[in-house]
């Protein structure tokens, strides 16, 4: 497990210090067994799921980095002394996800629409009363941590609307007033790895970049379709006609068993309908070194995620100097690809029409502002670094461990 942690993210743990206790319960925690009441199920799951790791150990601090908020409560009442945290990297269930049942332009997620007819009000009542129950549930943890402020605020709305004031009197860090902890990305390797200058332009090629887990809210369609619009475009010009045709390239994480290998399996046949196919590279499951190469020549990193809650990749593009297009939602629009003050650090887009537009713009930037954009976006990067993680990070916990004493 290890290993694999540090082949993947390039973390390095000290063996001794962590301990690994095995659970035989996970099958609670997969959708695949909630066909119906998903939300509900996988949460009550999660109770079984804590009451066999409680089993196994009786913790002094509780701090979930799963979202599930159940476990929590089910802490809190077999050890009412023992204090709990949550990093919550997307909320269950949001007001947002309640707004895109009434979405008529298909572009708020897998459930946009989903609240048309007698099915869809069963469906907004069950997320209305689930909604209350996650924010009573959420609303007694003591220290409540956020990977982005998209998601502080949602949890803000949910979490603290069940709390009239802070009780702990701690501040920032609770349901009330969640603190906001950016996740660790790589970005002092990636910069030190990868320049941006006049001789590092030359050798970026036209490759658009898309690292994201193979799952159907990533929204991969989107980028295929987009970039089928934009290479047809391109390739009718006559001023690219001796100019190398751009690549799409696809990494991502395939969970072996799993729902992902059918939607892996459906995109590569997307890519073959839509005539892209030998313009497109599916990489699954790439190694650290793999995805790192990959970072240091192409030219625009995209990510197509409705709601986004935070966006690592999105980070790791700005570190390695990529030109962003993401989608206009989420952590990307509310923190990452911002205007500093000396000009953008990407582009941002809904549609179809508006991505394969982002990705021309991006392409056609002269020289220098392309090496521009890209240094604004490596210095806009240098915000989500490990070391402001760390520090931001045992700010929280520190008071979770003087609460245990």
């Amino acid at each position: 497990m290890l290993e694999r942690v540090e082949n993947r993210f390039n973390i390095h743990l000290h063996p001794p210090t962590v301990v690994l206790l095995y659970l035989t319960t996970r099958r609670y925690l997969l959708s695949s067994s909630y066909p119906y009441m998903t939300l509900l199920g996988q949460s009550l799951g999660s109770l079984v799921v804590a009451y066999d790791a409680f089993t196994l150990l009786v913790p002094d601090v509780f701090v979930d980095t799963m979202g599930y908020a159940f476990a929590l409560a089910l802490s809190k009442w077999l050890f009412p002394n023992v204090p709990t945290g949550a990093y919550v990297h997307y909320p269950t269930i949001s007001t947002d996800m309640l707004a895109s049942l009434d979405d008529k332009t298909g572009v708020q997620g897998i459930n946009s629409g989903a609240g048309a007819g007698t099915k869809g009000k069963l469906k907004r009542q069950y997320w209305q009363l689930f909604a209350r129950l996650y924010g009573w549930v959420g609303s007694h943890i003591d220290v409540v941590m956020c990977n982005s402020s998209w998601t502080a605020a949602h949890i803000r709305q949910i979490w603290g609307a069940n709390k009239t004031s802070d009780a702990n009197g701690i501040g920032a860090g609770t349901p009330c007033s969640p603190a906001v902890v950016f996740p660790p990305t790589a970005v002092s390797e990636l910069q030190s790895n990868i320049t941006v200058d006049e001789e590092s332009e030359r050798t970026r090629q036209p490759v658009l970049l898309y690292i994201a887990q193979f799952r159907p809210e990533k929204n991969h369609p989107l980028v295929l379709r987009s970039f089928a619009r934009f290479l047809q475009e391109r390739i009718r010009n006559p001023l690219f006609a001796d100019a190398p045709p751009p690549r799409l390239v696809l990494i991502g994480n395939v969970r072996q068993n799993s729902p992902d290998e059918t939607h892996i399996y459906n995109l590569r046949l997307l890519a073959h309908e839509l005539r892209i196919r030998d313009h497109t590279t599916f990489l699954c499951d790439a190694s650290w070194p793999a995805v790192l190469s990959h970072l240091g020549t192409a030219s625009i990193g995209v990510n197509a995620m409705w709601n986004e809650h935070f966006g690592i990749c999105v980070v790791e593009y700005q570190a390695a100097g990529l030109i962003c297009v993401t989608h206009d939602s989420g952590g990307p629009r509310e923190d990452i690809v911002v205007d500093l003050g000396d000009g953008a650090t990407g582009f941002r887009a809904e549609t179809e029409e508006q991505f394969a537009a982002a990705y021309e713009a991006a392409l056609a930037l002269p020289k220098e502002e392309k090496i521009a954009m890209r240094k604004r976006a490596q210095k806009s990067a240098l915000r989500f670094t490990e070391e402001e993680f760390e520090i931001k990070w045992l700010a929280q916990l520190e008071k979770l461990v003087r609460a245990a004493r």
